[in-house]
């Protein structure tokens, strides 16, 4: 191999007479770096010791603070047919202003007295129930007449019953009484005929005595029928009452069937009628839907269906609206590591995207053309890009944001936190440690971890 530094230029050649040679091997020109080096390291190692803010930066955009005034399509609530439009991008619309109409597609909706004729089945189906009602009643009212009249037919078997037993224990006594008569006839014939042979009395008497005998024993007969026959009575009179009974509760209970049966079709009938009245009252709505509103006062940015006669399904987008009237707010994003050290109320430096600025990030004072702002709200939950978000307004006791950002503008969000030298700073994101976060205790003159820096 060949060794270079045995093939020097310098040792072959004479290069003082070379005015380049002159002018870059020269002694001064290293006395002027050196102190140039010298220089530079001393305004370094200063510099290592300047406040440094440190901070927790965060990519967003420009959003509204609250939901209802923020971008939104609208949407159709029921499918229909494209049929005239009220409104063109770029208009100013007013809440509840119409900005295009839409006809029906559906065959049972198609009927242009849809709603009269349900109300008129509607009012036909309440007077059913009234009539059912009516018929309710003059029940309850038959039914309290059988009741009545029962009562009535009772008392009269009863008492006829009564009757029928005081008739047996007269009939008894009478009974009674015919053989008692028998017994005493019977003497009377056998004395008269002992006399009779005897020779102490007539052939007439015994005859009449006999006769008088035959006359008793018929009555004895003739009474015993009669008590069989009120027996009888009372019998009948017994089969009378249960007879009644049976009859009147079988006629009340029939009436009662057929009042429960009329309640049971009231009942339908009243479901019936409140069907309908929520078919009517559907109706209603669903006409009302056929023109689509404004929901809040703002622009008509983008028409997402055009045409007219276009078909469109329900809940599919047709127009984007933006509200007016809004508050302006930062939706941006902080690492996990970073969210422990945001709390609500925490300032915040904005950066919008398309608006000149100078940023220093650790020197916020010297920085151009960036905004104030506040924390005013932070997701406990993390979002899909891994991120937390966290939700920023304008700070009040700063300028005011430029009239001109629109929404959906990117932002960059810059939170502040402790001031700490260059060089802590510097060996912190060396070896990868979280900020310091701590503030003075006033009342105390301590060192506490802070919750937000003032």
């Amino acid at each position: 191999m060949l060794n270079i530094s045995y093939n020097k230029l310098n040792q072959k050649v004479n290069l003082d007479h070379f005015k380049s040679y002159n002018k870059v091997f020269h002694d001064r020109h290293y006395a002027v770096l050196n102190k140039f080096i010298a220089a530079f390291a001393l305004i370094a190692f200063i510099v290592l010791f300047l406040p440094w803010t440190q901070n927790v930066a965060g990519r967003g955009y420009l959003t509204t603070l609250t939901p209802d005034l923020r971008p939104q399509t609208i949407q159709s609530p029921i499918p229909g047919r494209i049929e005239k439009w009220f409104v063109r991008e770029g208009d100013y619309v007013s809440k509840g202003d119409t900005i295009l109409f839409i006809s029906e597609i559906y065959t049972e909706y198609q009927d242009p007295k849809l709603v009269e004729r349900t109300a008129q089945q509607r009012e036909a189906k309440q007077r059913s129930v009234g009539s059912y009602q009516e018929k309710i009643m003059a029940l309850d009212q038959q039914v309290n007449a059988l009741q009545k009249e029962r009562q009535l037919k009772l008392s009269q078997a009863r008492n006829y019953l009564l009757q029928s037993r005081l008739k047996v224990e007269s009939d008894s006594i009478d009974l009674e009484a015919a053989r008692t008569n028998l017994t005493i006839a019977e003497r009377q014939f056998n004395r008269t005929q002992t006399l009779q042979q005897e020779g102490y009395k007539a052939v007439t008497d015994v005859e009449e005595k006999r006769l008088k005998l035959q006359e008793t024993q018929a009555k004895l007969i003739s009474q015993e029928n009669k008590l069989l026959s009120s027996k009888n009575e009372v019998l009948n009179a017994e089969m009378e009452i249960a007879r009644i009974d049976a009859e009147y509760t079988d006629k009340i209970s029939k009436a009662r069937s057929e009042k429960f049966t009329a309640a049971s079709s009231q009942f339908e009938a009243e479901a019936e009628v409140s069907k309908l009245e929520n078919q009517e009252s559907n109706y209603r709505i669903r006409n009302s839907q056929y023109y689509i509103t404004a929901p809040n006062n703002g622009y008509i940015n983008k028409a997402i269906k055009s045409g007219l006669g276009e078909t469109i399904q329900s809940g599919e987008k047709l127009v984007q609206i933006m509200p007016t009237g809004y508050e302006l707010a930062v939706e941006t994003y902080i690492e996990p590591i970073d969210i422990p050290l945001i709390q609500i109320g925490e300032p915040v430096r904005v950066q919008f995207d398309g608006w000149p600025s100078i940023f220093f990030s650790g020197w916020p004072n010297a920085s151009y053309g960036t905004f104030g702002g506040k924390v005013v709200a932070i997701e406990t939950f993390i979002s899909d890009n891994g991120k937390f978000r966290v939700l920023i307004a304008p700070d009040p006791e700063d300028r005011p944001w430029p009239e001109k950002v629109r929404v959906g503008s990117g932002a960059y969000t810059i939170a502040l936190l402790e001031d700490v030298p260059i060089w802590y700073e510097i060996w912190r994101q060396l070896n990868g440690f979280p900020p310091n976060y701590y503030i003075m205790d006033g009342s105390k003159g301590t060192e506490t971890p802070a919750k937000g820096k003032s």
